[in-house]
């Protein structure tokens, strides 16, 4: 992985959600560590493991990164009027020159901000952000083909030097 300075992973690193369809669905070009700003209860409810992002995505907006579809369930413990809103866009925290350089990436080159991870390190929920191509069907199938030729090629080795 490459990007900023957050990329190597500490040990303490405790991912709560994770985009599975992500990886079939768009190639990671480069991936990013970024802050979430929330709410105290939504803080509560990913630690719980109460989140979705199959269909979250990142844009810039008024020069500052928002992280928008990502839904965090509601905690079972809190009332109606200290709860947080579900799907509500979230602000994530990057440095300026990064946003700057994401924001021309994907307007020249047509690339998307996708969302890989949501983790807890140090006591501070963190965001993996990719930045990413789609891929079209025959690109998925190659991938697929791909896979599967390395985990057969691995397999002979793995009986060969028996």
């Amino acid at each position: 992985m490459s990007g900023n300075r957050g990329t190597d992973h500490p040990d303490d690193r405790v991912v709560v959600a994770s985009n599975r369809r992500a990886r079939r669905n768009y190639e990671v070009l480069d991936t990013f560590e970024c802050g979430i700003v929330l709410a105290g209860t939504e803080v509560k409810s990913l630690r719980g493991g109460g989140a979705q992002m199959g269909d979250a995505y990142a844009r810039v907006r008024n020069d500052e990164m928002w992280l928008m579809g990502l839904h965090i369930a509601p905690w079972g413990h809190a009332s109606a009027a200290m709860g947080h809103v579900v799907d509500r866009s979230r602000k994530l925290l990057m440095h300026r020159a990064e946003i700057n350089r994401l924001r021309a990436r994907t307007e020249q080159d047509r690339l998307q901000l996708i969302p890989l991870s949501i983790y807890f390190t140090e006591g501070r929920a963190k965001l993996e952000l990719a930045l990413a191509r789609g891929r079209r069907l025959y690109d998925k199938r190659q991938a697929i083909r791909k896979r599967e030729t390395d985990r057969e090629a691995q397999r002979a080795i793995r009986h060969r030097s028996i």
